[in-house]
């Protein structure tokens, strides 16, 4: 039986340490599917230090976009983030933010189209003002309307605070 959950909430906010948690309880071998791309050598090591941290239980993947590409029935999957898996299409795109947000919705309907578990990591960056950047501002609607589409499709989604894990649905 398909199942989607959404982890939500700021930098630092637990999430990524939830939803493996999460992952673990529902699964004895989960599928971790990364989409970070590695942009400079700060990042590489916090990636690298993500990999270390997971213990053997894990089949990890790394995918930046196409996670269609991946069929996994009857398992549970961990996709984070959703913040770097738009970032990716953002910056391999000139489409518009209209265009970008029903190629990332089709990929996420195509993706989840499967008997699987998944559970979805994304930030919430829309919390504070709105930023004088425009490629900044467009990030966040997409990033947003990204979001609002993915929690509309799940069956439980959370919000992150401090380590705390709020349910504001299912």
């Amino acid at each position: 039986m398909r199942k989607i959950i959404l982890i939500t909430g700021g930098a630092r906010s637990g999430k990524s340490s939830y939803a493996e948690k999460t992952a673990l309880r529902l699964s004895p071998h989960p599928v971790y599917m990364a989409t970070a791309r590695i942009w400079d050598e700060e990042f590489r090591q916090r990636v690298l230090r993500h990999q270390r941290d997971r213990s053997k239980e894990w089949e990890n993947i790394e995918e930046e976009k196409e996670l269609s590409k991946h069929q996994f029935p009857e398992r549970t999957i961990l996709i984070d983030c959703v913040t770097l898996w738009c970032t990716n299409y953002l910056f391999d795109s000139n489409d518009s933010i209209d265009q970008l947000l029903e190629t990332i919705k089709a990929e996420f309907d195509k993706f989840t189209d499967q008997d699987a578990t998944f559970i979805f990591v994304s930030n919430e960056i829309g919390l504070g003002g709105t930023s004088p950047n425009d490629i900044q501002r467009k990030f966040t609607d997409l990033v947003g309307w990204v979001n609002q589409y993915i929690a509309s499709r799940s069956d439980e989604v959370y919000f992150m605070v401090s380590g705390i894990p709020m349910k504001i649905k299912g």
